[in-house]
């Protein structure tokens, strides 16, 4: 019974000792006899109990790495204080296992050096333009040295750049410099076009009132004109009309009459113009004044 027992009990250590299971996104490096003997892959695995075992167990999936902030310097001398993210990930287990005793350790330090060496050969102001320069030299140097540590870098990402604070406190007077200076320019720019609105509303309606005047000019003349022509033209028609009427039987006598009317009237209104009396020497002669007119009148016909 016992005998059983202790078989039984033989059999159950022989069975864990056996069966591994390997999870998904792992790795598990298995040794035999102190000698590396093969990768177990995720899933059920089988091994020789007592004779393998597990030596590493790495995690395949992406890795980010807080990469701690560290002091660089300029080309033109200014300290910068910067620190960033690095993501990378197992891609052999056994290099992972046997090429560096702490491959974690090792892509921090080649990141931080490899980051001083990139920030020194650029000045201050060129660090803050050229952000994806410095991550990709970054990835590329760790890359390189990683590949016999059968880690594959992915990315490097600079968190924050903070210069020195009296550093600070000139690039923040420099920035508002230069944004008074491009406002002073915008209402400068703003002022010279309003003066150049004004300047140009002002010759517009100068020249729109030389042409209303001379256009009123021209319709003054024209009416004028036109006045002109048509008192002539009823003065012509009245003369017309008088000489037809002498012709017809009575029309001198109608002259006649109207002569002596209008010199009667004349008359009636010189004392009404003034004090001044022009008489003629004979007032009873009117009546050969208006034989005179009249013969006059005979004599143009």
């Amino acid at each position: 019974m016992e005998i059983a027992l202790f078989i039984l009990l033989a059999a159950v250590v022989f069975v864990v000792k056996a069966v591994k299971v390997v999870p998904q996104q792992y790795a598990l490096v298995v040794e035999r006899l102190g000698k590396f003997h093969v990768v177990l892959a995720p899933g059920l695995s089988i091994v020789a109990p007592f004779i393998d075992r597990v030596a590493y167990r790495h995690l395949l999936k992406e890795v980010p790495l807080d990469v701690p902030s560290q002091i660089c310097i300029t080309r033109d001398n200014t300290q910068l204080q910067v620190d960033g993210i690095l993501y990378f990930q197992v891609t052999d287990p056994r290099l992972a296992s046997y090429g560096s005793s702490d491959y974690v350790m090792a892509i921090t330090q080649l990141a931080q050096t490899t980051l001083r060496s990139v920030v020194g050969k650029m000045e201050l102001d060129k660090t803050f333009e050229e952000r994806d320069m410095i991550n990709h030299s970054v990835v590329a140097a760790l890359d390189e040295a990683a590949a016999s540590w059968g880690v594959k870098v992915l990315r490097y990402e600079i968190k924050d750049l903070t210069p020195p604070k009296e550093i600070l406190h000139a690039m923040q007077q420099q920035i508002t410099a230069e944004r008074e200076k491009r406002a002073l320019i915008a209402a400068s720019e703003g002022r010279k076009q309003e003066q150049i609105n004004i300047a140009t509303g002002e010759r517009e309606a100068a020249i729109q009132r030389s042409e209303g005047e001379r256009q009123a000019a021209i319709n003054q003349a024209q009416g004028e004109a036109e006045a002109i022509k048509a008192v002539a033209d009823a003065s012509a028609q009245a003369i017309q009309k008088i000489a037809t009427a002498t012709q017809a039987p009575g029309g001198m006598e109608a002259v006649n009459l109207q002569v002596a009317e209008k010199y009667v009237d004349a008359f009636s209104g010189v004392a009404k113009q003034g004090n001044t009396l022009i008489l003629p020497g004979n007032m009873a002669e009117i009546g050969s004044m208006v034989a005179a007119a009249m013969s006059i009148v005979k004599g143009q016909k």
